[in-house]
């Protein structure tokens, strides 16, 4: 056996002496993203960034975008941060690091079969959740209620805040300088009142206009992501049983489904063939009537991408089983008492910090400090919007917890 040989090294065999394999060039942006469809977003024809940069060497400008995010601080805190259940009920629980993954991992999927840019809606879906707040929804609508006499808080807005202002890692600007295309379908909702302020980003909200395919797929992939692991989390936790899903159509189908393939399988590997199942049909699904809409409409150009009505959706069937699923995990796991005993309690750390630093902005990390005292709630908002589950539970016992440091 022959030692392997490096890039552009003489290979020989019986024959005699082969010919040097040439080193292939760096590739272009166009020759990387020459599969796409027409509809697709190509780095070429990308609305450009905040601040210009030269163009990246050996990968797309989404590829920059997408490697950025990663390597954001925000993007590391998501590690602690809650889904549904609080970090410290469990280790095997969803925390929104792992859901932006499985959102990733399902958009691409979808985006690599309607030939769209899959850098692009990788970038998308692990930056959706980058401004969400400790403890869930609990904290987002607990800040927004303490926000409400200055503007709100919105966890889509608070993600663009990050990516647009609050990251730290450059010298020549603020934020992460994504482009234009990404930082769109992290804004999944927009008021009209700060889509006005948005300018060209927020345009879209005021006409009824619709954004990139990409972003439409990081959308939906979110939606299939957060139900079915949301159903795998509260079967973990014994919040939901499988005699409650049976009510469920797309539950029971699938789960009858994997009982008859595998008789002899019970408990949580029954549990996961049945997931797995469910998600596949939701992305084969919406693969097979997006292309349906793209066949029908056909559109040659992301601009005409964004004139047309939506285009990615699942069929009326599987849309309305989604939504019976998501009516029941309303009802049965976010709304069960154990989940809003921690939700009160999670409210009421979010109130009492942002409280104390209101009512003595001293308390707070000197990068915090208003000059300007109408600034001021805004930066508390982005002080905890930024803190993970156990640094706010942490920063709330130094503020309340006599022996505390």
């Amino acid at each position: 056996m022959t030692e392997k040989q490096s890039p552009g090294q003489h290979k020989s065999n019986e024959h005699g002496p082969a010919r040097a394999e040439p080193i292939p060039d760096v590739p272009t942006q166009a020759m990387l993203e020459a599969h796409l469809a027409p509809y697709a977003a190509h780095s070429a024809g990308s609305r450009g960034r905040k601040h210009a940069e030269p163009p990246p060497s050996a990968r797309t400008e989404f590829q920059r975008d997408r490697d950025r995010i990663v390597h954001s601080t925000a993007f590391r805190r998501l590690e602690y941060k809650t889904q549904v259940f609080v970090n410290h009920e469990g280790d095997l629980f969803r925390t929104r690091l792992t859901h932006s993954l499985e959102v990733a991992q399902i958009a691409r999927s979808v985006a690599r079969n309607l030939r769209v840019n899959e850098d692009l809606v990788e970038a998308i879906s692990l930056a959706h959740d980058l401004g969400h707040t400790p403890f869930g929804h609990a904290g987002q609508d607990a800040l927004n209620e303490c926000m409400r006499e200055h503007g709100g808080f919105e966890h889509n807005l608070q993600s663009l805040a990050v990516v647009d202002e609050l990251e730290e890692h450059y010298g020549g600007f603020n934020g992460l300088n994504l482009c234009f295309e990404t930082r769109e379908g992290i804004l999944k909702h927009c008021s009209r009142e700060n889509a006005r302020k948005l300018g060209e980003l927020g345009e879209r909200f005021l006409t009824g206009k619709r954004p990139s395919l990409e972003a439409q797929i990081a959308n939906i992939a979110d939606e299939i992501a957060y139900n079915n692991h949301d159903v795998d989390d509260g079967l973990r936790s014994g919040l939901l049983t499988i005699e409650q899903l049976a009510s469920v159509e797309l539950w029971k189908t699938h789960y009858d489904e994997a009982r008859r393939a595998h008789p002899q399988l019970d408990g949580r590997r029954l549990v996961n063939e049945t997931v797995r199942r469910i998600i596949n049909t939701l992305i084969v699904d919406l693969i097979e009537t997006t292309r349906h809409n793209l066949a029908k409409h056909a559109p040659d150009s992301l601009d005409a991408v964004r004139e047309a009505p939506p285009l990615v959706a699942h069929s009326d069937a599987i849309a309305a089983q989604a939504v019976e699923l998501k009516r029941f995990l309303l009802k049965n796991l976010y709304r069960h008492y154990r989940v809003m005993r921690m939700t009160n309690k999670a409210q009421r750390v979010v109130k009492g910090l942002f409280d104390a630093f209101t009512e003595d902005p001293r308390l707070l990390p000197p990068a915090y400090l208003a000059e300007d005292e109408a600034a001021q709630p805004r930066l508390i908002s982005h002080y905890i919007a930024g803190m993970t589950d156990r640094y706010a539970l942490k920063e709330y016992q130094r503020l309340f917890v006599i022996n505390d440091n």
